[in-house]
């Protein structure tokens, strides 16, 4: 954790009514101190770890990274929505596919610097990013073409991702595709990783592959592509 812990601006852009804003907020906090270069404080023996050293050198980000285009590349005039999109609109090729960006995310830093850069880059197909939660959409029916949800999943319980699940299935046009992605437990990084992020300030659920696709077929979604990494697991779905 950082010495001056800093103040979490969502927390007042959050439903307090809802179960999961004590979370929602947590994990915000979290990536808010990582956009904002903060320093993390964390025990020697979490330091020991080789994964922490991969964290250190960048050599971790490559790992831990959901090539979501490889099973589902956003296609010309589609509108896409990246939900958790942190600064993907600044990362990922939107411009080569000519697919029309539209964000949500909890992190206000994240949603400020896409706001402020992403119409710089490109006015036409970048169409904004909008501050919520993923069980929460801020769009209308029938909306997207693609939606993404890739690099959370693995921070909140299942019984939320039925809640999200239900949601994208919402906002997407009929045959719409969702591409998201799990931390597959059985992966020889899995446990490491999750303590490490534990004490980068969010705690990581283990779940099992099997339940995560009990909960995709309870959602009413059928499983059309998969595909493993070194810690994720990616899959596309369609209702």
């Amino acid at each position: 954790m950082s010495k001056k812990p800093l103040p979490n601006p969502y927390t007042s852009n959050i439903n307090h009514s809802d179960k999961w804003q004590q979370r929602i907020a947590q994990v915000a906090y979290r990536f808010n101190q990582q956009y904002q270069n903060q320093t993390f404080e964390l025990p020697a023996e979490v330091q020991a770890m080789p994964i922490y050293r991969e964290w250190m050198t960048g050599i971790l980000p490559g790992k831990i990274v959901s090539p979501f285009w490889e099973i589902a590349q956003p296609q010309k005039n589609q509108h896409c929505l990246d939900i958790g999109c942190g600064v993907s609109f600044l990362i990922y090729p939107w411009r080569d596919w000519q697919a029309f960006f539209y964000g949500q995310e909890i992190s206000n830093i994240a949603r400020d610097t896409l706001n402020s850069r992403g119409s710089q880059l490109n006015s036409k197909l970048f169409k904004g990013v909008e501050l919520g939660p993923a069980h929460h959409l801020n769009y209308s029916p029938g909306q997207f073409d693609l939606a993404i949800a890739t690099g959370f999943s693995c921070y909140f319980p299942l019984e939320y991702w039925q809640e999200v699940l239900l949601d994208v299935k919402r906002v997407l046009k009929p045959g719409g595709q969702f591409v998201f992605d799990i931390l597959n437990p059985e992966q020889p990084l899995a446990e490491d990783w999750a303590v490490l992020e534990t004490y980068l300030g969010a705690e990581v659920f283990l779940e099992p592959v099997a339940e995560w696709e009990k909960t995709v077929k309870a959602a009413g979604a059928k499983v059309v592509t998969q595909q493993s990494g070194e810690l994720f697991d990616l899959y596309k779905v369609r209702f």
